[in-house]
């Protein structure tokens, strides 16, 4: 009798454990198919930027740079941003003050490239008038995007301040987040 009664449990048994096996073997490739590899098209709309660091002075102190922004991406490796900076209190030429009003600059563009590996890198073109050969402004930018492209982190690789001809140092960085629903990460 205790020979039909493990039998029956050997058999109860084996089809259990074949499907608890087929379901941690495919628990990796589920988890791949989410991990899919990065590229243009993976920032795409509008993202908010958080922006923090230290930009040199001319006398060797440093001046502490805050500031936020809206970067649009195309998915084609263009975008579009409007920023509000501070430098050591100081608001960026455009930005108004309290007796006009405060406010974004805009007519920013630029490209962006990310890789499979989700790595990449962005300039910024800050497009002010200035005569030859002065820069208008440019910020070049090494990004990681995490979250599936719903987070960018960015560290400022090279900054060329608009009426400048040569970069000046620089050390900031800034993280950002998707704007609005994606009802592909929700």
């Amino acid at each position: 009798m205790q020979r039909k009664s493990a039998s029956k449990l050997s058999m109860a048994a084996v089809p259990i454990m074949v499907v608890c096996g087929l379901l941690v073997s495919a628990s990796p490739a589920l988890a791949d198919n989410e991990d899919k590899p990065c590229s243009n098209r993976t920032l795409q709309g509008d993202y908010g930027f958080t922006i923090s660091g230290y930009q040199p002075n001319p006398d060797g102190t440093m001046s502490p740079v805050k500031g936020v922004a809206i970067t649009h991406f195309d998915g084609a490796g263009k975008l579009t941003q409007r920023d509000f900076v501070v430098t050591a209190g100081v608001l960026v030429s455009g930005n108004g003050n309290s007796l006009t009003g405060f406010q974004f600059s805009t007519g920013e563009t630029g490209t962006y490239a990310v890789n499979p590996d989700c790595k990449g890198y962005a300039e910024i073109d800050s497009n002010v008038p200035v005569p030859p050969p002065l820069s208008g402004g440019v910020i070049k930018l090494m990004l990681v995007v995490t979250n599936g492209g719903r987070a960018i982190h960015t560290v400022v690789s090279e900054f060329t301040p608009p009426g400048a001809t040569t970069p000046v140092l620089n050390t900031t960085s800034s993280d950002a987040w998707k704007i609005g629903s994606d009802p592909d990460h929700e």
